[in-house]
């Protein structure tokens, strides 16, 4: 082989090393916008402070896992044309009705045909006299006792927003009890465990994070996310993660 040939041979080979790494490099990252995530906080009773903090959070995981994050409080965003960009849709501590009719039939419309909701802490609180919204989140609020930590037990590990948590989960926030228990249409993901705090109302089964198919579309809650504090705490920005992915179906 001439000096020339080598030369040849020796660049051809270093380029080739170059292009695998590349490649494979490029099956791991994710590429920020791949799919757009809403965040709606809009409010029509108690306003939560934590709510720039829950919209910070997410805007931070979108960067970091490859989703677009479009945070608003103005209801005129639900139409047909202005949600079909989006995989999911968060309603992050919404409260009250935030939704007039035709803005509930686009919503209605959206989740239909495929569409990803995720509800956060008092998404539950919220669009009590809508039916459908009522089944899409699963339960409504009811009463709260104080701040307080408590253990969740984690029931189903293998979902995204609970394959990261260990079987119990101990945790400080506002824990909700709801009107109705959601065990019979809905796949409960982790439930409180009411000998751990005081105030809890459901009894021996207290669901406080679930998902399901709905309508078409996909449906995950988290009693979660009362707080400033969850949304710095890593194991709860995961639950949130997971939950949009799923909602998102990209889980």
């Amino acid at each position: 082989m001439t000096l020339r040939q080598r030369v040849a041979a020796i660049v051809a080979a270093a380029l080739a090393v170059a292009l695998l790494g590349c490649t494979q490099r490029s099956e791991v990252r994710t590429v920020p916008g791949s799919y757009e995530v809403l965040v709606f906080s809009k409010t029509a009773g108690f306003r939560h402070e934590s709510i720039a903090a829950g919209v910070q959070a997410i805007r931070e995981l979108g960067e970091a896992h490859g989703f677009a994050v479009t945070a608003t409080e103005d209801a005129a965003t639900f139409t047909s044309r202005g949600l079909h960009r989006y995989a999911a849709v968060v309603f992050l501590n919404t409260t009250g009705d935030v939704l007039a009719r035709a803005q509930q039939a686009a919503f209605e419309e959206y989740v239909r045909t495929g569409g990803g909701f995720v509800g956060v802490h008092s998404a539950a609180d919220t669009e009590y006299d809508w039916a459908f919204y009522g089944d899409l989140v699963g339960a409504y609020f009811a009463s709260h006792p104080a701040i307080q930590r408590a253990t969740i037990r984690v029931e189903d590990r293998a979902h995204p927003a609970t394959a990261h948590l260990d079987a119990s989960w101990v945790r400080t926030d506002e824990w909700y009890n709801y009107r109705t228990n959601v065990r019979s249409t809905a796949r409960v993901l982790a439930s409180l465990d009411e000998s751990t705090y005081t105030g809890g109302a459901m009894g021996r089964d207290h669901p406080i994070a679930w998902y399901r198919e709905f309508a078409g579309g996909r449906s995950f809650y988290t009693g979660g996310g009362h707080t400033v504090e969850s949304y710095r705490e890593p194991a709860f920005r995961a639950h949130l993660l997971g939950g949009i992915r799923y909602a998102a179906g990209q889980e």
